[in-house]
């Protein structure tokens, strides 16, 4: 490798580097100070480049994309501000366990607390959010800092793609020039060929080999033994990246004779596995209290996954006299309702795999026909329900999206309506959304970077509120390339807000929470170049059938009122209690 300078060179190795552990994508915001790592990723031939305008698209961009493949899209900006915007999305991945390389570009350190322009405090800007943070060395043309460069590039990939999977911050100290202008004897010409060009065609560097918790053959017959029981549950949260295996959990629950109860995002609810396994969905309408009251308390629950979406499951889960075991390959705790009895180190689908050989339950009929007749009900309810509402919505397009398809959906509302009304099915979807903080920025970027890592069709689910938040991300429409058919349910504002108390409350409860926003989205038909169609209720199925026959990117916005969809709800869950408890 031979570089005009020493800058141009150490970035040009940093990227060699990252696509020798399989790096092929990476999102850039354009800005100076990060113009040597601009260049090298732009001329590299493995690795694509996504060119972002806005810092938190490109971050939130990222974050799809891994979220949908498990592997790192690495970001790269400028210094300054630019870096702080990545930190709403480096938050959500934190959270949320999806991978993430985070490249800022930053002034020589001299000039830190200078006062000099576009100049901040960019070491550890992102607190306790990132798994492993570097303060770059200063590049320098010498084996040595080359060795050391490779190394942490390959060691920056291995800790954000690790057990505990999250962000990693590196931050690059970069003085002029920028550009790749030629510096006289700035490289030397006797430099180590390995250190200029790797360790062989490529291979990386460093090469980590991982592996996944497991627990020993001791403990796991104990636990197999412990989990010899009539009654019991598995509650699936929704999954970190790459998810779960459904096979494995299918198998899991075979062998126990346990109902899986799958969040819309756990991966399990959709799939051939449902076809010979009790996977339920409906829980969120019958787990009432006035149910579950005269209902034996499950002996055992096993938990996977991150919290559930529902807030009935959580709090029935928190009612039970159960011995509950969290699983979590981290050994982190993410139960808020600390109700949970034992902590599981181990890698959920290989502990599911490994029980299914030594488990073998004599299930409780009785027990399990509690259940499915609760959804059956739920579901009788759902069908035979005349009026329209926003949870309809949810269910047409589990139920119409092509096969495969990719579905991210909307925190507030839309999640909550994919988790009540979204059927579980054999069809197949991989349902995402950014659960990990829960917050409605960073939407539309999350699912187009989704809908770039697969050829699977991108049906996105989202409200008003946050398409707002995030319409600069619909620019990676035209100039990304990828298509979407995006169906926003437009209630004009905070529609969440009808399920607090605060509701009652007038003043302040319209201007200050649900805060009726009177916008007309169909302009961004035309800056976005995208097709623009809006329709009520009962009309959303034949209009989302021909958006996803047709090319390109679709918005079909569903007019509704946010007070009558809650009636509905309320309505509904009601109906169910009353078939259940008479």
């Amino acid at each position: 490798m031979t570089a005009p300078n020493r800058n141009t060179l150490w970035a040009r190795t940093f990227a060699d580097e990252l696509a020798r552990t399989g790096i092929d994508a990476v999102c850039i915001a354009p800005g100076s100070r990060s113009t040597p790592l601009t260049e090298a990723f732009d001329r590299h031939d493995d690795i694509e480049t996504f060119s972002h305008l806005d810092e938190r698209s490109a971050a939130y961009f990222a974050l799809g994309r891994a979220r949908r493949t498990g592997d790192v899209t690495p970001i790269v900006c400028t210094s300054g501000t630019a870096a702080a915007n990545f930190h709403p999305a480096v938050i959500e991945a934190s959270q949320a366990r999806v991978p993430m390389l985070v490249l800022t570009a930053d002034r020589p350190p001299e000039l830190r607390d200078s006062g000099a322009n576009q100049t901040v405090d960019q070491e550890k800007l992102y607190g306790g959010a990132v798994r492993w943070y570097k303060d770059m060395p200063e590049p320098e043309a010498t084996t040595r800092k080359l060795r050391g460069l490779r190394t942490t590039a390959a060691r920056a990939v291995s800790e954000a793609t690790g057990v505990d999977s999250g962000p990693v911050h590196l931050n690059f100290p970069f003085r002029k020039p920028l550009e790749p202008t030629r510096v006289e004897d700035d490289v030397p010409a006797d430099l180590d060929p390995a250190a200029l060009d790797g360790r062989g065609a490529n291979t990386p560097y460093v090469k980590t080999t991982g592996g996944a918790p497991e627990l020993s053959e001791d403990h796991l017959r104990k636990l197999a033994d412990e989990l010899a029981v009539d009654r019991g549950l598995i509650v699936a949260g929704p999954a970190d990246p790459p998810g779960f295996n459904a096979e494995a959990l299918a198998a899991f629950a075979h062998a126990t004779g346990f109902p899986i109860v799958a969040d819309p995002l756990s991966g399990l609810r959709f799939g051939g596995h449902t076809r010979t396994t009790t996977v339920l969905g409906g829980y969120d309408a019958y787990l009432d209290e006035r149910v579950t009251a005269d209902w034996p308390d499950p002996e055992v629950v096993v938990r996977i996954g991150a919290s559930p979406t529902s807030k009935p499951l959580r709090k029935y889960l928190a009612r039970t006299d159960a011995r509950q075991y969290l699983v979590d390959p981290t050994g982190r705790w993410r139960e808020a309702e600390f109700t949970t009895t034992d902590l599981v180190e181990a890698e959920p689908s290989v502990l599911a795999w490994r029980l299914s050989q030594l488990v073998r339950n004599r299930s409780d009929s009785a027990w399990n026909q509690l259940w499915t007749d609760a959804e059956a009900a739920h579901w009788d309810a759902v069908d035979t329900e005349t009026d329209a509402f926003e949870g309809r919505i949810a269910a047409d397009v589990a139920d119409l999206a092509p096969e495969p398809s990719t579905v991210f959906v909307s925190n507030s509302m839309p999640v909550r309506d994919l988790d009540r009304f979204a059927r579980p099915s054999t069809k197949a979807r991989t349902v995402l959304g950014n659960r990990g903080a829960s917050g409605i920025d960073g939407i539309v970027s999350s699912a187009l970077g989704a809908g770039s890592a697969t050829t699977d069709h991108l049906t996105l689910v989202t409200g008003d509120l946050a398409y707002y938040h995030d319409m600069n991300g619909l620019l990676a429409l035209g100039r990304l390339g990828v298509d979407a058919t995006i169906v926003l349910v437009n209630n004009d504002g905070g529609g969440i807000f009808h399920m607090l108390p605060i509701e009652e409350y007038e003043p302040p409860f319209t201007d200050q929470f649900k805060t009726p926003h009177g916008l007309e989205f169909e302009a961004t038909a035309d800056l976005y170049d995208l097709s623009f169609d809006s329709v009520g209720t009962d009309e959303f199925r034949d209009a989302y059938a021909d958006a996803v026959a047709s090319d390109g990117t679709d918005v079909i916005e569903v007019r509704t009122d946010a007070e009558d969809s809650h009636r509905v709800r309320d309505d509904l869950r009601e109906r169910v209690v009353e078939a259940l408890v008479n």
